[in-house]
């Protein structure tokens, strides 16, 4: 099985390359050849899920170098559930990107730029979970990014551009201050490899080692948004693609997350930084959340309730102990596939009404009650309505706060029972404003432009219809006055008809009805959420063993150096 712990990575890539020197050719074989890698990579992720349960953390040393010398890559019980749930989301976000671009008929540049980037994407994230040394954790996280600033941009609209602007520039100097953590880590400890540092930096004084866990921490932090280093997410995500939208709030933070398990729980065994790491936690929770609760578009207060729940997870890392180990992950898995989820459904809105400002949606509980159902259920979920796996995560993260008392573990259970009230009424704000009233009068029948790209040509029907509509706006839409016509044509519009962003920016035209594969994907994606809830016993069962491997240290030191 040792063998199969580097495929996750190499097939992504190797896939990848394939598909640059065919180029945009053959687009039905591009997309079959897409789904086949992200099933393929699944179901590795399953066998080394599996096997890493059964008999201990996988390791292989690439080109039989050893360490500190070699490539490591390792996949125990933590990382095998983490490729699990990552391999699930990103194939289900895959087929709802291809139902969206199908039905813009954007044959071109989603095959051309979108899959190869995707299939990159998905190799960093796979790259990191596996990574067992600093310097290819960084490989993983530099391969993650520069895919990411071509998926956030891809378009090329004004919008995006100026937002992943910000995004380069944050991501940027994270990985010069990883640069500078890792040579530090390297001049004090002669390696970087984890097994290998698990133990040397116990000899280090303990001021460098605190400095150096400082540092890492501030780089993983900045990678999964935790405040008062979170400020750049609301205002990047929210104006991309909705594939990209939703894959990126769902795992890109998470990763940051893991980052820190990983190396809190292996290399800084009884940090002293638990106490900075809880104030981090508890604000991270009250900030966010109270951002939610003043926001009206719904890609933003998906994106601040984002920052508000990744509180919860460094709860569990600042507490240390089996239980909040075990009820962070399973959080973790929790909100990769409910915060991905619920920015999909942010897309289908968007894409049947024109925009996701909720002062101008209304009445989809009755003209759209599949779009009900589907925003409806993971929207209790992250609000922890019991006995959904929100519930599961946040009662086995609070009951650890309660068994460890203390002024910080009891403010942060203070605090999370706060932030799921408040993530309750938020999602309540959302149903009754989009769903549960009337539709705003006039809403039906305008037409709404949320982006155009600026190289749209007057004319070309296919690729830019509805340019002519009155009123563009970026990220979130806005509403354009008057009635829209189709480009060039002169013509209206018809009623119940919307102009709205194409999967690249361009404008075209769309009826209310929702292509199937992306509601297949969508409604996929609803279901994986609810199984951790069928699954819950098993999942928790799984949460704990991997917390007490991770707090024993040995099995993975062993599995990597030998006994």
């Amino acid at each position: 099985m040792n063998a199969l712990v580097p495929l996750p990575v190499l097939l992504p890539l190797c896939v990848t390359g394939l598909k640059l020197v065919i180029g945009p050719r053959l687009h039905r074989f591009q997309r079959f050849i897409s789904l086949a890698v992200l099933g393929a990579v699944l179901v590795l992720s399953v066998l080394l899920m599996v096997a890493a349960d059964r008999h201990g953390p996988l390791s292989v040393h690439l080109g039989d170098f050893a360490p500190p010398v070699g490539i490591t890559l390792v996949a125990d019980r933590l990382s095998g559930l983490m490729l699990t749930v990552s391999s699930a989301v990103t194939l289900l976000v895959l087929v709802y990107s291809l139902g969206q671009g199908m039905a813009d008929r954007d044959d071109q540049a989603p095959v051309g730029v979108f899959h190869p980037a995707y299939l990159i994407l998905v190799a960093g994230v796979s790259c990191t979970f596996l990574a067992g040394d600093l310097v290819n954790l960084y490989v993983g996280f530099e391969i993650m990014l520069v895919a990411s600033f071509v998926l956030l941009t891809i378009g090329g609209t004004a919008t995006r551009i100026r937002a992943g602007s910000t995004y380069v520039i944050i991501s940027l100097f994270s990985s010069v201050l990883f640069l500078v953590a890792i040579a530090m880590t390297y001049a004090v400890a002669g390696t970087v490899n984890f097994a290998q540092l698990a133990g040397r930096l116990q000899e280090v004084p303990i001021g460098v080692r605190t400095l150096l866990e400082a540092m890492l921490l501030t780089v993983f932090a900045i990678k999964a948004a935790v405040f008062p280093l979170a400020a750049w997410l609301p205002d990047s995500y929210p104006t991309a693609p909705a594939p990209v939208t939703a894959v990126f709030a769902g795992l890109l933070t998470k990763v940051g997350v893991y980052s820190m398990l990983r190396t809190q729980t292996l290399l800084f065994p009884g940090h002293r930084l638990g106490d900075l790491l809880m104030l981090a936690a508890l604000a991270s929770m009250a900030v966010g959340i109270l951002g939610a609760v003043a926001q009206t578009d719904l890609k933003r207060v998906l994106s601040f309730t984002l920052i508000s729940h990744i509180g919860y997870m460094v709860f569990g890392i600042g507490l240390a102990g089996r239980g909040s180990i075990s009820g962070a992950i399973v959080y973790v898995a929790h909100h990769i596939t409910v915060q991905t989820t619920l920015f999909l459904v942010a897309g289908l809105i968007e894409r049947r009404d024109g925009t996701t400002e909720l002062t101008r949606l209304g009445g989809l509980a009755k003209s759209a009650p599949l779009l009900a159902v589907l925003f409806f259920v993971p929207a209790m979920n992250l609000a922890g309505i019991p006995p959904l796996s929100g519930f599961i995560g946040k009662l086995g993260l609070m009951r650890a706060g309660v068994d460890a008392g203390g002024g910080w573990a009891w403010a942060l259970v203070a605090g999370s029972a706060a932030t799921s009230l408040l993530t309750l009424y938020v999602m309540a704000k959302v149903w009754n404003l989009a769903f549960w009233r009337d539709a705003p009068p006039g809403a039906e029948a305008e037409g709404v432009v949320l982006e155009s790209a600026e190289d749209d040509e007057p004319g070309d029907d296919e690729d830019a219809e509805g340019a002519g509509t009155a009123g563009a706006a970026g990220g979130g839409g806005a509403s354009g006055s008057g009635k829209a016509t189709g480009s060039g044509s002169g013509l209206p519009v018809p009623a119940g008809a919307v102009v709205s962003a194409g999967f690249l920016g361009q404008s075209i035209t769309t009826t209310k009805r929702l292509p199937w594969p992306m509601l297949a994907a969508t409604g996929a994606a609803v279901a994986l959420g609810l199984s951790y809830t069928v699954l819950g016993g098993p999942l928790t069962t799984l949460t704990q063993a991997a917390a007490t491997e991770l707090l024993a240290r040995t099995p993975y030191i062993e599995a990597v150096l030998g006994r």
